[in-house]
């Protein structure tokens, strides 16, 4: 499939896009800086730009089966990259006709459905008091692409780690079936499998281990 990543230079985008290009899908890196990345492969196609530049992103887009995004915030960026990101990237997948975005966000991030136990409000207050603006920001990114009318799916994680793939973990709601934490290698790996598996198409899951 053809597949258009955002934030490929990432923790979690990294794992990400080598995974893609290891089963044989044809990617399209969206890169604001390109030489963040060291990959070098004949299925990889590299467009560098910002999300303001919105005629490019469309451009990216064309062609694309499906769209994923593992953007975050960075050190003295943006503090609304997250909903900038989603309002320009819904918009250009509207223009263009592709449907299938997997965007991944904190399990802090509230959504229907969730049952918070104590831990996991202790988690939200910890959050609100230490990166109140990181989880403003990753609230309204949600927001923008659950009010889309395309098949997204936004998937939520604990905390994330470096360790390997493991290719089994739980997926459930905040409160129902979670845990604290999960490698960024696994997160990537769920993602991929929503492009083709529409078992969580509108909905917000949360993996963990």
């Amino acid at each position: 499939m053809n597949l258009l990543i955002f934030g490929a230079t990432g923790r979690t985008g990294k794992p990400l896009l080598e995974q893609a290009l290891v089963t044989g899908h044809e990617v399209t890196a969206y890169l604001r800086n390109p030489s963040k990345l060291n990959v070098n492969h004949p299925k990889l196609n590299i467009v560098e730009g910002q999300f303001d530049e919105t005629q490019k992103i469309t451009e990216a887009m064309k062609g694309q089966d499906a769209v994923l995004v593992a953007l975050g915030p960075v050190k003295g960026g943006s503090k609304t990259i997250m909903e900038e990101s989603a309002r320009v990237i819904t918009s250009a997948m509207n223009k263009t006709g592709v449907r299938r975005l997997v965007t991944v966000t904190g399990a802090g991030v509230a959504q229907p459905g969730d049952e918070p136990k104590l831990f996991n409000k202790f988690m939200s207050f910890m959050l609100n008091t230490f990166a109140k603006d990181v989880l403003k920001d990753s609230a309204k990114h949600a927001e923008v692409v659950r009010s889309s009318n395309l098949d997204w799916t936004i998937v939520r994680v604990p905390m994330l780690t470096d360790g390997e793939k493991k290719g089994q973990y739980r997926v459930g709601r905040v409160g129902v079936d979670d845990g604290p934490r999960i490698s960024r290698a696994d997160v990537a790996d769920f993602m991929l499998k929503q492009v083709s598996d529409k078992s969580y198409v509108g909905k917000s899951p949360v993996i963990s281990y």
